[in-house]
């Protein structure tokens, strides 16, 4: 499973992100410059967007293009289009 084999990967996205978001937090509370907190918020939006990807490729590419079983690779792509779907919202 790719979340497993890129588990340290996926971890240091997450930990990137959450630092992200802290940094936010504190721009916010400290009511610092706008600029700054615009910067911020797109950061976290890009970092958010990078483990996305990495997560829909390893999904796409575990799951779909290697299954061997049409009705398991269907609902697999299911699944990432679904979570595609629910993240563009």
């Amino acid at each position: 499973m790719h979340t497993i084999r890129d588990k340290a990967k996926l971890l240091a996205r997450v930990r990137r992100i959450k630092g992200q978001v802290a940094a936010l937090e504190s721009q916010l509370d400290q009511e610092g410059d706008c600029g700054a907190i615009l910067q911020q918020a797109a950061a976290v939006r890009g970092a958010v967007n990078g483990f996305m990807s990495t997560i829909i490729e390893g999904h796409l590419h575990d799951h779909v293009v290697h299954e061997p079983e049409l009705s398991q690779r269907q609902r697999d792509l299911d699944i990432v289009m679904q979570a595609i779907k629910s993240y563009l919202k």
